[in-house]
């Protein structure tokens, strides 16, 4: 078999280490799983929503995607990965919270930031970083944005924008009003692994206390 050799030896100590200190956990999950919290983050390799909140298997349902992007509802005849994973967490999981996750030196933050200026960044990146485009440009708009300072506004404008379209979808609308669900936003510095969770009253991104657990 033609396997990669980094995945292979991965594999070999996940069952020589993980597997075999949680077989029993495993076993159990077999069966069904029951994770009480969806976590919708981005494909970033380094930005792993398990590995930051130091989750068991089967703790978080996780969706990754470009930019940790939700689209909003709509019922046409196409694919809608992220909008099905978010039915089924609802639906059939029962999650009681979803948090959207996004980070630091996002590269899908980027490309839609260089979309706006004509740059080529890939068919369907392009399309898909067009679900900030209306807050994009309002913050280009604004002047006297450093580019840092504009793309880490826009990181966390996407997660604000995420948030809202999270509840056109009519099984999250009808859980939140049940109050069987609640929405969560949150920022993830990869530098300094410091992570600000969303006031969403005040619309500001809150450092963790670390000493308030």
């Amino acid at each position: 078999m033609d396997v990669p050799h980094d995945l292979i030896v991965g594999y070999r100590r996940f069952r020589e280490e993980t597997f075999a200190r949680q077989a029993r956990r495993y076993r159990a999950l077999a069966q069904a799983q029951n994770s009480r919290t969806m976590v919708i983050g981005c494909a970033d390799s380094r930005v792993d929503p398990a590995t930051i909140f130091s989750a068991a298997p089967g703790e978080l349902f996780i969706v990754r995607n470009i930019a940790a992007l939700v689209p909003p509802f709509e019922e046409t005849c196409s694919y809608h990965g992220t909008s099905a994973a978010i039915e089924f967490a609802v639906t059939s999981l029962n999650v009681e919270n979803i948090l959207v996750l996004g980070h630091g030196m996002c590269g899908g933050i980027a490309a839609a930031l260089e979309a706006a200026e004509q740059r080529a960044v890939g068919r369907f990146i392009k399309s898909w970083v067009e679900l900030i485009a209306e807050s994009r440009d309002e913050l280009l708009d604004l002047e006297h944005i450093e580019p840092e300072a504009r793309q880490k506004a826009l990181e966390r404008i996407a997660i604000q924008v995420s948030l809202s379209n999270l509840t056109t979808f009519p099984f999250i609308s009808d859980a939140m009003e049940d109050g069987r669900l609640a929405l969560h936003g949150a920022w993830f510095s990869i530098a300094d692994a410091e992570l600000r969770w969303l006031d969403r009253d005040t619309g500001v991104f809150e450092q963790i206390d670390l000493g308030n657990p």
